[in-house]
C-alpha cells in the first residue's frame, strides 16, 4: 500500500457520506459567530466543505498537490499550496481541526516516524482551548497518536467509518477537545497513563468500536474564532518545476537523464550466433516490427525470474527441497491476424 500511497501523495479522502455523519456532530452556534476550520490535508476540498456547510466558518486549507490545491480554491477560502510542515501559524487560532493525514511512514535519515503523528504534532497547537479536533486515521494507528490526545484533548469519542473505502482502510474518527493549560497542570501521571492504555485498547478491539451514526449522539460545540493567517515558508515547487527546463544545469544534466534511444538498423556483419541473440535480446534491441506478409508481426522481450526447485532425499529418507532462482528471457510474438504466441523455456506456442 505504500507504494499506491506515495503515488496519490497520501491522498485517501472521506467520502462524502462519512463528512454528512460528521456534520452532525459540530455545533456551531449562533450563525454571527465566525469560527476558523483548518483542514491540513484538504485534498480537493469536499471534506471541508461538507463538513462546516450552512455555516459561516471561514475555511482555511493546505494541500501538496497542485491540481487538487486549484481545486479546493473554488470552494474554501485561503488554501495554501505545499507541504504541510513548511506552513506555520500563530497557536491558539483555530476553533476546529479536520485532519485526514497521509497514511504512511515518514522516511528520513533521523527517524521514521508515522505521518498521522507528525501531522497531528505539527498542528493541534493551532487549535485554541476549547476547540474540536476531528482526526481521521487508521484504527490500528491510533497508538501513535495516544499520546497528544492523552495530554492535550478531553472529551474524547471514537468511532469507526463503514463506508466500503473507509471499510478497506479500517479508519476511524476520532472527537476531542482541547484541553487548556489550567487543564492540563491539574492532569496527574496516572490519568495520562489510564487515557493512553484506554486508546490502545480501542485500537485492538477496532471491530467493537460504534458505527459513526447517520444521527448524531453527540454535540461537539465549536468556538468563534479571531483574526487567523496561514504562512508558507516552503520552496514554491511549481515555479521552481515550470523555470528548471531553462536552466543551464538542468540542460547538462538532461544529456545523461535524457539520453536519446538507441536504435540499431540494418543486418549484421556476420551471422548471429547465440551469444550475440542473447545479449541483443536483453538490451531490447531485438524488439519491434518484423516479417511481412502473413509473417508480419510485432516482437517483444523480456527478462523474467523463475524458480528452479530441487528435492534431494538422504538415506534416511528425509526430503529436502531447495530452491533457486534465476532470470531468463521471454519472447511474446503478435502477429497482424490478431495470433499471438510467448516462447519461453516451456516452449509455449500460438
Amino acid at each position: 500500500m505504500r507504494g499506491i500511497a506515495r503515488q496519490k501523495l497520501g491522498y485517501f479522502p472521506l467520502a462524502q457520506r462519512e463528512a454528512e455523519r460528521v456534520r452532525g456532530f459540530l455545533d456551531f452556534g449562533r450563525s454571527g459567530e465566525h469560527a476558523n476550520v483548518l483542514d491540513p490535508c484538504a485534498g480537493t476540498g469536499a471534506a471541508l466543505a461538507t463538513i462546516t456547510s450552512g455555516t459561516n466558518a471561514n475555511r482555511f486549507a493546505i494541500e501538496l498537490d497542485a491540481f487538487r490545491a486549484e481545486q479546493a480554491r473554488s470552494s474554501l477560502g485561503q488554501v495554501v499550496q505545499g507541504n504541510a510542515f513548511d506552513t506555520h501559524c500563530a497557536v491558539d487560532t483555530f476553533s476546529c481541526l479536520f485532519e485526514n493525514p497521509p497514511y504512511d511512514f515518514e522516511v528520513s535519515e533521523g527517524r521514521n516516524a508515522r505521518m498521522e503523528y507528525l501531522f497531528l504534532d505539527h498542528t493541534y497547537r493551532w487549535l485554541k482551548p476549547g476547540g474540536v479536533l476531528v482526526l481521521v486515521i487508521p484504527g490500528d494507528r491510533l497508538p501513535v497518536c495516544a499520546d497528544i490526545l492523552a495530554v492535550h484533548f478531553r472529551d474524547k469519542a471514537l468511532y469507526r467509518l463503514s463506508e466500503p473505502e473507509a471499510v478497506r482502510y479500517k479508519q476511524i474518527i476520532v472527537f476531542g477537545v482541547r484541553r487548556t493549560r489550567r487543564e492540563r497542570e491539574q492532569l496527574r501521571d496516572w490519568d495520562v497513563n489510564r487515557a493512553k492504555a484506554k486508546l490502545i485498547e480501542l485500537a485492538r478491539r477496532y471491530e467493537e468500536l460504534p458505527i459513526l451514526p447517520d444521527t448524531a449522539d453527540k454535540q461537539f460545540v465549536v468556538p468563534p474564532g479571531g483574526p487567523a493567517e496561514l504562512v508558507y515558508r516552503g520552496i514554491p515547487l511549481d515555479a521552481v518545476e515550470d523555470q528548471l527546463p531553462a536552466s543551464a544545469a538542468y540542460r547538462q544534466a538532461g544529456r545523461l537523464l535524457f539520453a536519446p534511444e538507441l536504435r540499431a538498423t540494418g543486418r549484421p556483419l556476420t551471422p548471429l550466433h547465440g551469444g550475440h541473440v542473447g545479449l541483443l535480446t536483453t538490451s531490447g534491441l531485438l524488439n519491434g516490427i518484423f516479417g511481412e506478409g502473413p509473417e508480419l508481426h510485432v516482437a517483444r522481450w523480456e527478462s523474467i525470474k523463475v524458480t528452479d526447485r530441487f528435492e534431494e532425499t538422504d538415506d534416511g529418507g528425509v526430503t529436502t527441497i531447495r530452491e533457486r532462482e534465476r532470470f531468463t528471457q521471454s519472447l511474446t510474438l503478435v502477429y497482424a491476424d490478431g495470433t499471438t504466441a510467448i516462447l519461453d523455456e516451456g516452449k509455449k506456442g500460438p
